[in-house]
């Protein structure tokens, strides 16, 4: 059973058969069908998605023999995001255990290599049958799963604090793209910046609560490498229904150092009442849809 399959709306999916009744319906009424020749064979890979609602649904990967007959290999859900996260080179590998890949990108606002979950891969396999790799141009819509989410109030900031606050994330992007050329004065402002931070929060955090001087935060969280602990600011939240089972499931447009993105989670996985400007903090499943040049 796949751990983020309640996140969409299958909180109810409890056992094997039921999973398989799923599985053979999702491939019934798929939404979206796509196909390429495999990557080792002669088979042709397969990839059917059912959305169930508004930009959630379940993806099934497999490939049919020569007799046309389809083999069901895994399956994952999915919600799908919006707009561009990010315009980054992305690198693709894929996983030692099946026909599925993990993207990696540098991107400098979160201070982390991203590594995610490939939502699309027949684009990918189709062009690096054709030896077409690498692709230049490509950009990123990241989105996300939770299965247990808390609701944060803001930090009160002043127009004054937020536009230092804009200035000072400027001037560091700044520098990290200095650094990331190379530039020695950069990497050791980085290194003093970083030393001092600590410093302050370490005075501070003997009389003051922790997310009061932390506003966001992305980090890696536990064993897998697609997984981050998350502490970001709402942008947006919209209430979608799982049309199979009536779920009502949250997307959140959630902002982390300017790197925006969406997080689905189950209405009764999140804690406290999510609204524009609050504070969301969870454990994701970070997943990407890369758009390729026509």
């Amino acid at each position: 059973m796949h751990r983020y399959l309640r996140a969409i709306g299958f909180s109810q999916i409890t056992t094997k058969k039921q999973l398989r009744e799923l599985i053979t319906y999702s491939i019934q009424r798929a939404t979206e069908k796509s196909y390429t020749s495999g990557t080792e064979d002669d088979s042709m890979f397969a990839e059917f998605s059912m959305a169930c609602g508004e930009r959630i649904g379940i993806t099934v990967r497999g490939e049919f023999d020569e007799t046309n007959n389809f083999t069901y290999d895994y399956y994952f859900p999915y919600v799908r995001g919006e707009g561009v996260t990010t315009q980054e080179d992305v690198s693709v590998e894929r996983h030692a255990a099946q026909e599925s890949y993990a993207g990696v990108c540098d991107d400098m606002k979160v201070g982390v290599t991203l590594i995610f979950y490939m939502q699309n891969i027949v684009p990918y396999i189709r062009a690096k049958n054709l030896s077409l790799l690498p692709v230049r141009g490509t950009t990123l819509t990241l989105s996300a799963l939770c299965i247990s989410g808390t609701i944060m109030m803001p930090i009160v900031k002043s127009e004054k604090q937020k536009a230092s606050v804009k200035k000072a994330t400027a001037d560091r992007y700044s520098l990290l793209a200095a650094a990331r050329r190379g530039d020695e004065e950069a990497i050791e402002s980085l290194t003093l910046e970083d030393m001092d931070t600590y410093t302050a929060i370490s005075r501070k955090i003997h009389t003051q609560d922790i997310y009061s001087l932390v506003d966001t935060y992305f980090m890696p969280y536990g064993v897998e490498c697609d997984q981050y602990s998350l502490l970001g600011e709402i942008m947006e939240c919209r209430t979608v229904t799982n049309v199979i089972t009536s779920e009502q499931v949250y997307i959140l447009t959630v902002n982390c150092n300017e790197l925006i993105f969406d997080v689905c989670i189950n209405s009764v996985d999140l804690l406290g009442e999510p609204a524009v400007g609050r504070r969301f903090k969870g454990v994701l499943w970070l997943q990407g849809y890369l758009h390729f040049p026509n």
